[in-house]
């Protein structure tokens, strides 16, 4: 059987935790920070998790 390749770009962005969820990056945070207050922008530095209607279409591209 052949082997399932990885998304490479989901790869990039999303990371599974041991308890199966996945992990991903806040939007809003890269660029332009100047005019974003500092309460925002230290919000954006908290863990984030894929919702749970989102997650099956990344998990698919994360099979390993």
């Amino acid at each position: 059987m052949p082997k399932i390749k990885t998304n490479r770009a989901a790869a990039k962005r999303f990371r599974k935790t041991a308890s199966g969820k996945i992990k991903c990056g806040h939007a809003f945070r890269s660029h332009i920070l100047t005019k974003k207050s500092t309460k925002l922008k230290r919000g954006l530095r908290a863990k984030n998790h894929l919702k749970a209607c989102d997650a099956p279409g990344v998990a698919r591209m994360l099979p390993y």
